[in-house]
């Protein structure tokens, strides 16, 4: 706790106040006693915050179910939510049956908590720069990218199980979408935030429905990081080749309204990656037409949106220098600095104060889930090949 507290920031006086409050207690978590015991006795806001694989938190949520709860226990569900869509929809049965209203149970996804993402909103409907044109009449493709410089770093006892798409995609990146693309709010507030979201994911399936066509998947093997050498992930401590889990990640999807018709949406995570890129692309059509005279096409307006770190870039055509006729891309570049908060900051916040903005709620995780399946389903049957790329490398050589 000390070196924690110290790391971020806290005075000596902050650090002793907090320590000296704070105790430590092993319980099994699944046991109707030992969850008694630990809950009895305390006051005001009491959160329980899972950590743990989604067998382990369901098995402490059934046991909370037979308990007496307090009134104002609220509890955090760290991602996966769930292994699986079947899953997912047990555990969401499992917390409507517990005595906790709904506004009490967050489910965690820390993405949610990203300055940028939730600027998402502000940027696309307080500027008439993109509030009109944020369609498919305008908008060409989108690409949703969180690439990590990080390889496994020991956490093969949770990533060999889950691999990127489900670690990344399934969660994250598809809640990042659905700010993106979701309709106009009516009130910035949780009600109307999850309603749009829910209303954009179920709205949401596979490009061209083929999990084969709309997929790719990669692992990486021995390379070089910067200055860090990786081993080949297959080799990694407490990997099990047999699982066959990839390490990078790609799926394409669409949006089946009047809005987004059309646009493929790609999105794509994966490690050990050397350029560690963690950005949203919007790439806009061509113009309709090129004045006679000029040497070339116009290039195309891109936006990129920077989430780590958090930056805005502009693309626009212009005159090249010294040459009138001939055109140019041109960026308007914009750091938005980092959030004083980190994401988890601001997450523990908002349960804290018992509002559930930043929760996924129980019908957005399912949808999640329902999204990704046929992918999972074509990966486990062998249908969609397994790439290699070199650790440090920007990814497989034959993915353009």
């Amino acid at each position: 706790m000390k070196t924690a507290l110290n790391e971020g920031g806290c005075s000596s006086d902050e650090v002793e106040e907090i320590v000296g409050s704070t105790t430590y207690t092993k319980i099994d978590a699944s046991s109707i006693d030992d969850l008694t015991s630990l809950l009895t006795g305390l006051q005001g806001r009491i959160v329980l915050y899972f950590a743990l694989p989604p067998v382990v938190t369901m098995a402490a949520c059934k046991a909370l179910a037979d308990m007496t709860l307090p009134e104002d226990l609220f509890l955090a569900i760290e991602k996966p939510f769930g292994t699986d869509a079947e899953s997912a929809h047990e555990f969401n049965t499992l917390l409507a049956h517990l005595p906790l209203p709904e506004s009490h149970v967050f489910r965690v996804d820390h993405y949610l908590g990203k300055a940028t993402v939730l600027s998402l909103v502000g940027l696309r409907f307080t500027n008439r720069l993109f509030e009109p044109v944020w369609n498919a009449t305008n908008i060409e493709s989108i690409h949703i990218v969180s690439d990590e410089l990080l390889a496994l770093e020991g956490r093969a006892g949770y990533y060999d199980h889950a691999g990127a798409l489900k670690d990344m995609i399934q969660s994250h990146l598809l809640l990042v979408m659905a700010l993106l693309c979701m309709e106009e709010l009516a009130t910035f507030d949780a009600f109307e935030l999850r309603d749009l979201q829910a209303h954009l994911l179920r709205s949401t399936h596979l490009w061209g429905d083929d999990p084969v066509k709309a997929s790719r998947r990669a692992r990486y093997t021995a390379g070089k990081v910067g200055d860090e050498v990786v081993p080949n992930y297959v080799d990694e401590k407490g990997v099990d080749p047999a699982r066959n889990t990839e390490t990078l990640a790609e799926v394409t999807v669409e949006i089946r309204n009047a809005r987004w018709s059309g646009v493929p949406i790609t999105l794509r995570s994966g490690k050990a990656l050397g350029d560690g890129v963690r950005q949203i692309t919007v790439v806009f059509r061509p113009i309709a037409h090129t004045p006679v005279g000029f040497h070339d096409e116009a290039p195309q307006n891109v936006v990129v949106i920077g989430l780590s770190p958090e930056y805005l870039r502009v693309q626009l055509s212009t005159n090249v220098e010294g040459d009138r006729l001939s055109l140019e891309p041109t960026v308007l570049d914009a750091d938005l600095g980092e959030s004083p908060i980190r994401p988890y900051g601001e997450i523990l916040s908002h349960i804290l104060d018992g509002d559930p903005l930043l929760s996924v709620r129980g019908d957005v995780a399912e949808d999640c889930w329902r999204i990704v399946t046929p992918v999972l389903d074509a990966w486990a049957a062998g249908t969609v090949p397994m790439d290699t790329y070199v650790a440090g490398s920007a990814g497989p050589s034959n993915w353009i």
